[in-house]
């Protein structure tokens, strides 16, 4: 049984990461975080992560991944290369070539170190910016690859896989920290906590979501 094994989060303190961490919290016996420095745009992910595995009283690993940034310019990356949503058959400004496959690989070689099966994160592919990494296929062939390559049985979990960011809100409802994702977790891309900028992508998401959710639930209010 799940309640039973050990699981390993790759975190950034968003709320899609933190919503999976509370999942996590809640369906496994023990819990370990991993976040990767790739000497981001939004550093302020990195404090935001460990002041919640601090308050979560949860083990944080942090490791350093910022040769993913001297490879992938973009605008995670770099401060002079502009957010921006993908245009026609483009993607947009803000994918990392190669993030989620480093992140996922390297989380399971932490996941072999400390003797944690199961792997957690929070891609979507019903409510995301066309990033190919986020998509169901790509997860369940690199859960395959890592297990070959390791001679493991590693499970990927993807909690948010189908869900939108309404849906997201809602999960984070059902396991009574709605308000907490809502003022602790960083999710905008300009790196303000909580509510965010407002006007960034990530933020625009996020907030349609949430405002979506509450006007849906009984009684709800902005």
């Amino acid at each position: 049984m799940l309640k039973d094994e050990k699981a390993i989060v790759v975190f950034s303190g968003g709320q899609d990461s933190t919503t999976c961490l509370f999942w996590a919290l809640k369906t496994f016996k023990e819990v370990e975080v991993v976040t990767f420095n790739y000497n981001q745009r939004h550093k302020n992910e990195i404090e935001c992560a460990k002041t919640i595995a601090e308050e979560l009283n949860v083990r944080h690993h942090l490791l350093d991944m910022q040769l993913l940034n001297q490879l992938a310019p973009n605008a995670l990356t770099r401060n002079d290369i502009e957010i921006k949503d993908g245009g026609e058959g483009e993607l947009p400004s803000t994918f990392v070539p190669g993030r989620n496959l480093i992140f996922l690989s390297f989380a399971a070689v932490l996941a072999s170190q400390v003797n944690a099966k199961h792997i957690i994160t929070g891609v979507s592919e019903t409510d995301f910016s066309g990033y190919p990494d986020c998509r169901d296929a790509f997860i369940k062939s690199l859960n395959v690859s890592i297990n070959l390559s390791m001679d493991k049985q590693f499970v990927i979990h993807t909690p948010l896989m189908w869900l939108d960011k309404e849906e997201t809100w809602k999960l984070a409802d059902e396991l009574n920290v709605l308000e907490y994702i809502r003022t602790k977790t960083l999710t905008c891309y300009e790196g303000v906590i909580g509510d965010g900028c407002g006007v960034c992508p990530a933020c625009k998401l996020r907030k349609n979501g949430l405002e979506k959710y509450l006007t849906s639930r009984k009684g709800g209010d902005v």
